[in-house]
């Protein structure tokens, strides 16, 4: 197994998104959420062409790993 969904936004109104993934062979997360097009704070980032970026609420952070001091997923 690969992704491993570690939550979702228990205040997201349609209940999808946002989502955080962990990644069990490549020991990183994946995020979907929002993507942000807005020119003016993409363009306060050093962004190459090959990313995205997509936003997600302070509360998410809960769901790392790190945060949690937790070796694994609840869901």
């Amino acid at each position: 197994m690969a992704l491993i969904k570690l939550g979702k936004d228990p205040e997201s109104p349609s209940g999808g998104s946002p989502t955080i993934y962990l990644d069990d062979v490549k020991n990183t997360y994946l995020v979907q959420g929002v993507t942000v097009l807005d020119e003016e704070r993409l363009s306060e980032m050093d962004l190459p062409g090959h990313e995205s970026v997509v936003e997600i609420p302070r509360r998410m952070v809960q769901f790392f790993l790190e945060v949690k001091g937790d070796d694994g997923p609840d869901v």
